[in-house]
Order: C-alpha cells, then structure tokens, then sequence
C-alpha cells in the first residue's frame, strides 16, 4: 500500500496537492499527518522515511520508491495508474495542461508569501501589492484561457478534474480566505472546486486540526 506523509492540513498547500494527486489515483493508501515547526519538528524531518525529501513535505512511499514534490507525486501516479486520470488526452490541451501545472508549481512567489495558506482564519478584503495583483491577473487569465479553450467537458480547468485543478486547489482557497474579487467564470471555477468531495473533505479535517502555528495565526497577511 501507497504511504504518504503530509503536514498540517490547515497550513500546507504543497501537502493538499500531494494529497489530493493520490486520491486522484484511486489506489489505497496510509495517510500519516505530521505536525509541521512543533518541538519534536526538527528531530522527525530528520527520520528516516523524511530523509530523502530533505524534511520536506509531501513524501510518497510506493514499496521501496520514495517521491517527493507534489509534481512529482502527480507524474509518479500518473504512470502508475492512467495518465489520462491527471492529463488531457489531447495533445494541444496536454501541452497547455502541463504548462500551467508548471508554472504553478515554479511561480507567484509573491502570493504564496503574502497570503500563506490557512484554511481557518477568513481576511477582509484588502489592498493588495502590485506583485500580488500582477500574479493575481496572471491566474486568472490562464484560467480563462483553459476554460475557453478546453472546458467544455465540464466545470474543471479542463472539463473534468485533473492534475492542473490539483496544482492551482491551494489557490482557490487563497482567494477565498483572503476575499479576493474574481469574475463571474473564476467564481464558477472556485464554487465547483470547493463542492469536489475531496476537496471538502480536506478542508473539514483541517477544521479540526488540534494544531496551531502561531506565525501562521499572527501574521497580518
């Protein structure tokens, strides 16, 4: 059985796309939840089933392979399974898919830090950066374009849920606990992300979470 170690599901937005790229899998597998900077923090990244990550997190374990980085993670199940779970079959929409995964995963820097995830505090509307409105544009846009493009199979970026929705979920929640405006089409986009049962489900756990990090909780943004 597949074995994949996550941080707080509250607060880590790289653990969510992990997460959610091996339920995409429709394989069985052990969750294990470790708590991110507590007292025994230092001493678990350095384990043994963390080691090869760096102490990062999320970490698969598939028998004896070990895969780290969610993109990775997406790539290792998708040949393990059917690649056609994570990637349009068509070639022109499977070039852009892969595109805007990687950007995702490479990019906007200035909204991760500004807005760090936190599926528990809820922020009024505020002025953002320029930085942040120029990444903001920049999501938004080639959301359009994916839904204009290759759409119509359904709500998804690209009609059904895939690798790319996986990559841009921890957005999604970020423009709604920080009370970003969207367009009416970013707005269906978001609705149909948050009604994913998947999606729920990981926000409901992370209701519940006994964990709190207070540099999470403090800080203004």
């Amino acid at each position: 059985m597949l074995k994949l170690i996550i941080g707080n599901k509250a607060y880590s937005s790289w653990s969510l796309r992990g997460w959610l790229a091996v339920k995409q899998s429709g394989l069985p597998f052990e969750e294990i939840t470790v708590p991110l900077f507590d007292e025994a923090w230092e001493r678990t990244r350095q384990g043994n089933e963390f080691a090869p990550s760096g102490g990062k997190v999320p970490v698969l374990w598939d028998d004896k392979a070990v895969i780290w980085d969610s993109l990775a993670i997406v790539e290792w199940l998708a040949d393990r399974t059917d690649r056609a779970r994570y990637w349009p079959v068509d070639e022109v929409a499977r070039g852009m898919a892969r595109s805007m995964a990687a950007e995702m995963h490479s990019g906007y820097e200035n909204l991760r830090r500004e807005c760090p995830m936190n599926l528990r505090k809820q922020v009024p509307a505020r002025p953002l950066s320029e930085n942040v409105q120029a990444e903001t544009v920049r999501i938004l846009e080639l959301w359009a374009q994916a839904r204009a493009r290759h759409g119509d199979g359904g709500p998804y970026l690209f009609g059904t849920f895939g690798a790319v929705d996986i990559m841009f979920a921890p957005v999604v929640t970020r423009f709604v606990n920080y009370s970003m405006p969207v367009p009416r089409f970013a707005a269906a986009y978001m609705e149909a992300m948050l009604a994913h049962p998947w999606l729920r489900e990981w926000l409901e756990a992370a209701q519940e979470e006994p964990w709190v990090i207070e540099r999470y909780e403090t800080a203004e943004a």
